[in-house]
C-alpha cells in the first residue's frame, strides 16, 4: 500500500500566481489563490508557494511584470518546482514565453479545472463532456501544446485527449469536435426522453458552489449513497432520485456544483447535465455559511443559473454546515465594526442574508441540524405546486 509520505514525493510540485488589479482587491486575491490551492490539491498537485503582483495592465509579452517573474524563475528552480498555475488567463504566447523562462509547464485555473473535471469524469457521457471542453479550450493553443506535450509527458493539465492524440492538424481536431457534439446530441435526446417519461412529477434540483455539500443533502433526502469527498468536484454526472416526504412523492436531482471563473467551454458540453436545472420546479441553492467568502460563492451560481437560463422559479436557500460556522467573540466594550468574523451565526440569521433571501434555511447536514424543519418547508414547497398541477388529487391530503 502506498503511504502518505509516497503520495506526497510523487505529486507535482507547483506555484500559484495572482494578481491585483482595479476589478480584484489585495483580499479577494488572496481568496481566489487559497481556492486555486484546493483545486491544485484536488487534481493531485501540492503548492509549494504563492506570489502576487499588483498590475495596472497585463504585461502582453508575460502577462505579470519582467522582475516578478524573475522572482518566480527562481523560485521555481531553486526548488525543483513542476508547474507554475495562474489564477487568471493567459495568451498562448504569454504561456509561451513563461514556459521558455521557466523551464517547466505553465497552466492556468482553466487547465486545473479542465484536468480535474477529465479525472473525474466517471460515465461515458461525462468523459464526452469533458473531451469537448478540452478540445475547444486546446484548439486556438493547437501549436503551442502538441510540441510542449511532446516534451511533458502527462500530469496536472495534461490529461485527457492531450496525452493520446497529439497531432497538429487542425482539420482532424475540428473533425473530432464535430462528432463528439455528434455524440452528445444522442445522448442529449436521450436524456430529453427520460425526463420526459418520468411523469409531471414536481422536479426539486440541488444547486451551488463546488464543495458546499449538495450531495451529502441529497444522500439524506433520498437515503442513496452518492460518493462524497472533501474535495471540488467530486461528483460530475447528476445523479436524480425519487424522494418521498409524508406521502408525497416528487424527484430530486443532484448537479455539477459551479466555481469562479467556470470555463465558458465547460457550461457549454455540460447544458445537458445542467438541464435539471433549468427544467426544475424548485432550486435549492446550497450554500456553506461556513465559508468566509459565501456571499461571492451565492453572486457566482446566481449568475451562472442566469447564463444557463434557470431563472423564474422557486429557490429555497439552503445555509449549510452551520457546525462548522466559527467567529471571533467581540468584548463588550470592543468598538471593532461587525465583520464576518465576529457576527455570531444567531445575528447572521437575523441579519439581511435570511430577510432579503426568503425562503431561506440554515442547516447542518453532515449533523443533521435542523433537517426535521428543512423536510417541512420543502414538503410545503413542493405541495404547492403539486396542488397546482394536480388539483383533485387525494392522496396528499
Amino acid at each position: 500500500m502506498t503511504d502518505q509520505s509516497e503520495i506526497i514525493a510523487q505529486a507535482e510540485r507547483a506555484v500559484l500566481v495572482g494578481v491585483i488589479t482595479a476589478e480584484q482587491n489585495e483580499k479577494e486575491v488572496d481568496e481566489f489563490l487559497n481556492e486555486l490551492a484546493f483545486l491544485t490539491e484536488t487534481a493531485g498537485g501540492i503548492c509549494y508557494g504563492k506570489f502576487i503582483q499588483k498590475i495596472n495592465r497585463p504585461n502582453p509579452g508575460t502577462f505579470i511584470g519582467t522582475g516578478k517573474l524573475a522572482e518566480i524563475v527562481s523560485f521555481v528552480k531553486d526548488n525543483s518546482i513542476d508547474v507554475i498555475i495562474f489564477d487568471d488567463e493567459l495568451s498562448p504566447s504569454q504561456q509561451r514565453n513563461i514556459e521558455d523562462q521557466a523551464g517547466c509547464k505553465v497552466l492556468t485555473r482553466t487547465n486545473l479545472i479542465l484536468d480535474i473535471f477529465a479525472q473525474r469524469a466517471v460515465t461515458s457521457y461525462a468523459r464526452i463532456q469533458v473531451e469537448l471542453a478540452q478540445y475547444e479550450y486546446l484548439l486556438p493553443r493547437l501549436t503551442r501544446m502538441w510540441t510542449h506535450l511532446e516534451r511533458q509527458q502527462g500530469g496536472i493539465g495534461l490529461r485527457g485527449p492531450g496525452e493520446t492524440e497529439i497531432e497538429t492538424d487542425r482539420r482532424i481536431i475540428r473533425e473530432k469536435i464535430a462528432k463528439l457534439k455528434d455524440q452528445l446530441l444522442k445522448i442529449d435526446r436521450q436524456m430529453t426522453t427520460q425526463r420526459k417519461n418520468r411523469g409531471k412529477l414536481v422536479r426539486v434540483a440541488l444547486v451551488g458552489y463546488t464543495n458546499v455539500g449538495k450531495s451529502t443533502l441529497m444522500n439524506l433526502l433520498s437515503k442513496s449513497d452518492i460518493f462524497v469527498e472533501n474535495k471540488l468536484f467530486a461528483t460530475l454526472d447528476t445523479t436524480t432520485r425519487k424522494v418521498i416526504i409524508g406521502n408525497l412523492p416528487f424527484l430530486l436531482s443532484d448537479t455539477v456544483g459551479f466555481i469562479r471563473k467556470l470555463p465558458h467551454n465547460l457550461v457549454e458540453s455540460f447544458k445537458s447535465t445542467l438541464d435539471e436545472a433549468r427544467e426544475a420546479d424548485i432550486l435549492l441553492h446550497v450554500a456553506d455559511i461556513s465559508h468566509k467568502n459565501f456571499e461571492a460563492q451565492l453572486e457566482v451560481v446566481r449568475n451562472t443559473l442566469h447564463e444557463i437560463g434557470a431563472v423564474d422559479k422557486l429557490v429555497i436557500l439552503v445555509f449549510n454546515k452551520i457546525d462548522s460556522y466559527s467567529f471571533i467573540q467581540k468584548e463588550d466594550d470592543d468598538l471593532t465594526p461587525a465583520t464576518e468574523e465576529n457576527i455570531s451565526l444567531e445575528e447572521l440569521m437575523n441579519t439581511w442574508i435570511a430577510k432579503e433571501n426568503q425562503p431561506c434555511i440554515f442547516i447542518s447536514a453532515r449533523e443533521k441540524t435542523n433537517i426535521d424543519a428543512f423536510r417541512d418547508l420543502l414538503y410545503r414547497s413542493v405541495k404547492l405546486i403539486h396542488e397546482k398541477r394536480y388539483p383533485y388529487d387525494q392522496y396528499i391530503y
